[in-house]
């Protein structure tokens, strides 16, 4: 299993950006399928966005379509979520997730994912 490893997140005034990064530490993204979840405190993990292992695919939450965007670069081992007019409700861990899925596959269910990162906090202030 790759061993991911997530950046980026930070404390951000509502309207403002963020650029979350995933990176893989051990092994390689390029066959996998690369999901975004958030979690606040006493919530479940929420899905927000993934992308197919060929970049082809991306789907997001509605409560996040217009607004982030799901990217990744397998050369260089990463994954990517730049997230734009921030809501103080986007505040949470927001983790990443891989598996291994065909060309065009993506997943809104975190069972499907094997490998995680430990999440990275983001806070919106209002």
């Amino acid at each position: 299993q790759v061993q991911l490893v997530e950046s980026g997140g930070g404390l951000v005034q509502a309207g403002g950006s963020l650029r979350l990064s995933c990176s893989a530490s051990q092994g390689t993204i390029a066959g996998d399928v690369m999901g975004w979840f958030r979690q606040a405190p006493g919530k479940e993990r929420d899905f927000v966005a993934s992308i197919s292992y060929d970049g082809a695919r991306s789907v997001y939450a509605d409560s996040v379509k217009g607004r982030f965007t799901i990217s990744r670069d397998n050369a260089k081992n990463t994954a990517y979520l730049q997230m734009n007019s921030l809501k103080p409700e986007d505040s949470a861990v927001y983790y990443c997730g891989a598996y291994a899925a065909p060309a065009g596959w993506t997943s809104r269910w975190p069972g499907d994912f094997r490998s995680w990162g430990q999440g990275t906090q983001v806070t919106v202030s209002s």
